[in-house]
Order: structure tokens, then C-alpha cells, then sequence
């Protein structure tokens, strides 16, 4: 019995060794400033509104990038100073949807610590890519129309999109119940990592193979790994914690598959939708499992391809295209 407890102990030991050597928690940002700007928008907007007064003057003159940015992409109402958006902007607010929805967000969302959480993201991301800007962030209630809106220096959270898997609107709103299990407010922050990212990294360059999508995807989570070292995984792709033990568990089966069914060097858009496109488990494979499937394997992928180059940085992982070197060079074999 002594001999079990101590295998046991030893072994806690192990896992407990294993996550403090993570190498991305052990980052010195003691070095690492950056501006961070965080507005909570959708406060001032109801505010301003609710006091009455010039509505348009007062937020335009306050927000003068943030403002025609939410009227014209998020609520889409025309710019601010087009005829009549001052009524449809009065009218929204007041719409009894919309004021349940921003009591929601106040109760249900802490936008301190999200402020908070976002500044320490966007510090790591500040290190490990020191040429690039950081955005202004605001958050703002869309009216359940957009998450994460963004333009080369500007970043909307619609907050609305994050009420929590039992928000009555969404199944209303007609919302797929696999992507109401991504609305909650943990997922705020992986999410907005994951779109700067993909903003600062567009798809732009890469083959047209499904092995060249999941590579790119696998490098965007890789890149979350980075900026984000305490999440865990299952919240950083938006799995449940059956759908990541179902990746754990048939990593080979799937990995053979693709390989059996030369999938990978498909240029065929159905298969690279199958595999890497939000669906709610992947028809290849068995019902329980997630969609994306592709995106996790990428992953794995990346990350075996940086345990085994270790002289890469970052920096050159994102600037590196060829996929086919990147899997080459993984030496990525599961089973």
C-alpha cells in the first residue's frame, strides 16, 4: 500500500513539475509597457442618451474613432452624422431587447477584470511581437449582432454575445445551441486574442491545401499558448471537456484517417470546410466528435514543430508559410 501511495505521489508530483515548467509562464514582463486603452463604451452610450441633450456631439466628440466604427459596422444605423441616425440611435437604446440585454452584461459580465485580463494578454503579445500596435479596446452591446469587431487599430467586444450558455435570447435569436456553448464571459478574452491575431496574421501567402489551413489555425492557437499560458486548453479552441478527451483519446485514429484518405493535400473547399469550419462535430468522424478537428491537429502540429525546432521564435513561426516544411520539420507523429 506504501509502495502504491508513493507511485502516486510521485507521479503528482510529476504533473504538478510539468505545468511549472511551462515554459510561457515563466516570461519576464517586468520590461513590457504598452498603452493599453480600455473604454466601456456601451456605459457612456446609455448614459449620454439617457441624460438627454446632444447625443451625437457628445459621443462623437468623446469617441471619434469608436463611435462611427459602432454605428456603421456593429448596430449599422449609417454614420453618425447621417439624417436621422440620432432617432435610430434613440430608439435602440430604448428597445426593451436591447435594455435587457445591458442589464445582463452588467450583472453577468466583471469589466474590470476584464480590462484587466485583456492588458495582460496584450503585454505578452507586446513581447513577443514589439513592432506590433496595440489596439484601443471598448465594449459595447450590438444588439446581438457581432463578438469581436475590429479594424487596424480599434477592437469592439459586443458584450451581448457573451450572456452565458443559459441567456434566454439565444435560442430565440435562432443561435446553433454547439455555438451557444462558446457564449460566456471566460471565453471573452481567448476570443479577442484569437481575432487580433488573426487580424495581425491574415491568411494571406499560404497554399490552398487543407494541410495549409490547419497548420495556420494550429499557429493561431499556438500563438494563444502564448499569450494567454494560464488558460486551458479546452477554453482556448472552445471545447467542452468532452470534446477535448475525445481529440486526446482518437488523436491517431483521426490523424490516420487524414493520412489513409490523403486529406491533408486536398485543395478541395468542402474538405477544408469539413475539417477546419465551426460545425458541431465532424462528419468524418464519429458524433461525438468536435468540429475543427483539423484546427486541433494543426495545433499539435505547431506545437510539435516548436519542441523540435527550439531555435525558432515566435515571430518566425508566424512569418513561415510553407506548411508542408512547418509539418516536415514536426517530426508530429501521434500514437
Amino acid at each position: 500500500m506504501r509502495r502504491y501511495l508513493g507511485l502516486i505521489l510521485i507521479a503528482f508530483a510529476f504533473v504538478v513539475a510539468s505545468c511549472d515548467n511551462n515554459p510561457f509562464k515563466q516570461v519576464d514582463l517586468s520590461d513590457t509597457h504598452i498603452d493599453f486603452k480600455f473604454d466601456n463604451f456601451d456605459d457612456d452610450l446609455f448614459a449620454t442618451l439617457d441624460n438627454g441633450g446632444n447625443a451625437i456631439g457628445e459621443l462623437s466628440k468623446k469617441y471619434p474613432t469608436v463611435f462611427p466604427l459602432f454605428t456603421t459596422e456593429i448596430i449599422r444605423i449609417g454614420y453618425p452624422e447621417d439624417e436621422g441616425v440620432d432617432s435610430m440611435l434613440q430608439s435602440f437604446v430604448a428597445d426593451t431587447m436591447i435594455i435587457s440585454a445591458k442589464n445582463m452584461v452588467d450583472e453577468r459580465i466583471d469589466k474590470e477584470k476584464l480590462s484587466e485580463d485583456l492588458e495582460l494578454a496584450f503585454r505578452y503579445f507586446n513581447y513577443y511581437f514589439p513592432e506590433l500596435i496595440v489596439p484601443e479596446v471598448f465594449t459595447c452591446v450590438s444588439g446581438f449582432n457581432q463578438s469581436i469587431v475590429m479594424t487596424d487599430s480599434l477592437m469592439g467586444i459586443g458584450l451581448d454575445k457573451y450572456l452565458g450558455r443559459d441567456c434566454k435570447y439565444y435560442p430565440l435569436l435562432g443561435i446553433s445551441s454547439y455555438k451557444q456553448l462558446n457564449m460566456y464571459p471566460d471565453k471573452i478574452v481567448s476570443d479577442a486574442m484569437y481575432a487580433w491575431t488573426m487580424t495581425e496574421f491574415p491568411f494571406r501567402g499560404y497554399g490552398s491545401l487543407l494541410i495549409d489551413k490547419m497548420v495556420y489555425e494550429g499557429k493561431l492557437l499556438y500563438v494563444l499558448d502564448a499569450v494567454l499560458p494560464d488558460t486551458p486548453d479546452s477554453l482556448k479552441i472552445g471545447y467542452t471537456t468532452q470534446q477535448m478527451e475525445f481529440c486526446e483519446l482518437s488523436e491517431d485514429d483521426m490523424w490516420r484517417y487524414l493520412a489513409e484518405h490523403k486529406m491533408l493535400f486536398s485543395s478541395n473547399r468542402m474538405d477544408i470546410i469539413r475539417y477546419t469550419g465551426d460545425a458541431p462535430s465532424t462528419s468524418s468522424f464519429s458524433p461525438e466528435s468536435p468540429g475543427r478537428t483539423g484546427n486541433w491537429i494543426g495545433w499539435q502540429i505547431v506545437r510539435s514543430y516548436m519542441k523540435n525546432n527550439p531555435n525558432v521564435t515566435i515571430k518566425q513561426l508566424m512569418q513561415e508559410k510553407d506548411c508542408k516544411k512547418i509539418l516536415n520539420q514536426s517530426a508530429y507523429y501521434p500514437g
